[in-house]
């Protein structure tokens, strides 16, 4: 089976909402098994919403539309969809008494067009909304499915998940299950030329490249009559490549370095402390962005200005003068100093220039040091992270903050 995802919306098209969802979508079909080769946008406009149903219509199995289905004039998907395969509309009298129950309950009244969204095409699969007002459906004919989905992302994705996934599956004998291998510091084109003869090998499980911002993903997925022998097939495959990829994995379905951090850092019942100077506190933020980052995280220190760095941390004034405040010797005695001062186990500190300007031929932009220390031994990474682009200046924190993320890794990779 193959897919399309056809979002509607004209704020869409203006730029004033991000397409989040097609993103979403595009990630669970892949997760399904389902190939997805196309995905459009088209406005609020009857006439080009029934030519783009159509086109996609011509070219998949089953088309997933997201947004149109609100109760003012110009949602219009369902209604497109009922004209496209000459079905009536009808009404559903238990998402209508759903909907009155709903709006009662947050003290909005009942108007009429709010009836238009329990109107649906005859003979459709229902998916109730557990998160808003407008219900989700499933149109069956000819050979061809069509999926109708809320806009609103958190609509969106909780009725994906609890009803479209089980219905998806529910049209399979076979089960289809995935692992992702996360890696950093290691480019796709390295990855590709490394497991390119492997990847055309494996038809079942398959592995599939993704990259994204400083780091490559591996996802592998198996097809199998249950999950036991789908786990079985895949874990070979998964051990194969993280120890040939031993130097750059940092996790198995962990959403991300900062995940990884936290929940590495439980495990081993150690504490950590952030001094920061370039990276102005996002290397705490995306610490404690994370659910039961209480446990790990002590605190954290923004010493942007040398005296701030002598203060607060006990760096140098003899080190800030031989060898600058972006220098692996401050670093390092910022790391040691957030260390001291909070009683953490673990030190970690970024110095640098983010640019656009401060930049020297000795230290030119995007020079960064991070270190971390946590007693027994220390690290420190000298990188360079200019790639010459205007407004580079966040793109350099936010590796500078991954980097500091991973380096944490590396440092408890001795504790077992």
């Amino acid at each position: 089976m193959n897919a399309e995802i056809l979002c509607v919306g004209t704020e869409l098209l203006l730029g004033d909402i991000v397409n989040t969802n097609a993103a979403y979508l595009a990630r669970e079909l892949a997760a399904l098994g389902i190939g997805c080769y196309y995905q459009s946008v088209v406005g609020d406009n009857a006439g080009r919403l029934a030519e783009s149903l159509r086109l996609a219509l011509s070219r998949a199995d089953m088309v997933i539309t997201t947004g149109g289905l609100g109760p003012t004039y110009d949602d219009l998907t369902k209604e497109t969809v009922a004209q496209h395969f000459g079905l009536p509309m009808e009404l559903h009298q238990p998402s209508l008494d759903r909907m009155k129950e709903i709006l009662e309950r947050r003290g909005r009244p009942f108007t009429k067009n709010n009836e238009k969204q329990a109107y649906f095409p005859k003979g459709a699969r229902i998916f109730p909304n557990d998160q808003g007002t407008a219900p989700g459906l499933a149109i069956e004919q000819d050979g061809k499915i069509v999926i109708m989905l809320p806009g609103p992302p958190n609509e969106m994705t909780a009725m994906f998940q609890q009803q479209v996934r089980p219905y998806l599956e529910s049209r399979s004998d076979r089960v289809l299950r995935s692992h992702t291998i996360h890696l950093f510091n290691i480019g796709e084109s390295a990855v590709e030329d490394k497991l390119h003869q492997s990847m055309l090998d494996h038809q079942n499980p398959t592995i599939a490249p993704y990259a994204k911002l400083g780091e490559v993903q591996l996802r592998v997925t198996a097809a199998a009559a249950n999950e036991e022998e789908a786990e079985a097939m895949m874990k070979p495959v998964i051990d194969e490549i993280c120890a040939q990829f031993a130097d750059y994995v940092y996790g198995v379905d962990v959403k991300d370095l900062q995940h990884a951090v936290v929940a590495r850092l439980a495990q081993l019942g150690k504490t950590i402390a952030v001094a920061e100077s370039c990276t102005g506190g996002m290397v705490a933020s995306r610490i404690t962005d994370i659910p039961g980052a209480s446990q790990v995280f002590l605190c954290g220190a923004v010493t942007y200005s040398n005296e701030s760095k002598m203060a607060m941390l006990g760096v140098s004034p003899r080190t800030l003068e031989e060898y600058g405040a972006v220098s692996r010797q401050c670093a390092l005695e910022m790391a040691r100093g957030i260390r001291a001062a909070s009683g953490a186990d673990i030190g970690l500190s970024t110095t640098g220039i983010a640019g656009p300007g401060g930049g020297t031929p000795q230290k030119p932009v995007g020079l960064v040091y991070v270190a971390a220390v946590d007693g027994a031994e220390e690290k420190v990474l000298e990188l360079h992270l200019s790639r010459g682009y205007d407004n580079q200046r966040e793109l350099i924190r936010n590796w500078a903050s991954m980097y500091a993320l991973h380096l944490v890794l590396e440092l408890c990779k001795k504790d077992k």
